[in-house]
């Protein structure tokens, strides 16, 4: 199946974010953060990739893949530098990080990709499919919480040799907002709105989602 990716045009100058998760559903934790890493990094475009089968989960997402990728566009409609990417959701199988990375820089060859993710899962990052191939195919910015303990540059040197040169630290704010948090309250009658924006607090009403 083709990809259905953003279009737009590009030069070796672009550099395209990249920030993916189940987004069960999106909340203003993601926007708030892609958002600084957007400025921080002097990233173009922030792609938004929803995972299909995430294969660190022991469990499906609770929303379907339509249902969050709906969501996560209603999420971002207002701001052009963000954009959302289904290249995950039209791949059978689990996702891996390192297939979604290949296939985003197929499509953009002459785009820098910039990797986002959380401190936590860079220091398992050993344990994701082919790691160094990862860091080859784009830079790696870790999103870290404040008063969180440094990065072992060393121990990330074993299976990424240059990483001083292609893994950065983004210090972000503590923001205590969860998908669990909002799927709990949603489950127990109370509100989300500020949670997230209004048109996902729309979307998931009007489709009931993440009732019991």
């Amino acid at each position: 199946m083709p990809l259905s990716l953003p279009v737009f045009s590009y030069s070796s100058a672009v550099r395209i974010g990249v920030l993916g998760g189940t987004f069960d559903p999106i909340h203003l934790g993601h926007l708030i953060v892609a958002e600084m890493a957007r400025e921080a990094e002097r990233l173009d475009r922030v792609l938004f990739v929803p995972a299909g089968r995430p294969w660190h989960r022991g469990r499906t997402p609770h929303a379907s893949a339509e249902d969050r990728l709906a969501m996560v566009e209603a999420a971002i409609a207002g701001n052009p530098a963000f954009a959302a990417s289904r290249v995950d959701l039209d791949r059978d199988g689990p996702t891996y990080t390192v297939d979604t990375l290949e296939a985003l820089g197929a499509r953009f060859p002459d785009a820098t990709l910039v990797f986002l993710l959380g401190q936590d899962a860079l220091a398992q990052l050993d344990t994701w499919r082919e790691p160094a191939r990862i860091a080859e195919l784009c830079e790696i910015v870790a999103l870290a919480r404040p008063g969180a303990p440094p990065i072992d540059l060393t121990a990330i040197r074993t299976y990424i040799p240059d990483a001083a040169l292609r893994v950065r630290v983004l210090e972000t704010p503590l923001i205590g907002i969860s998908a669990t948090m909002i799927r709990d309250r949603i489950q127990r009658g109370l509100s989300i709105r500020y949670l997230t924006p209004d048109a996902v607090v729309t979307y998931i009403a009007r489709r009931g989602l993440y009732r019991r």
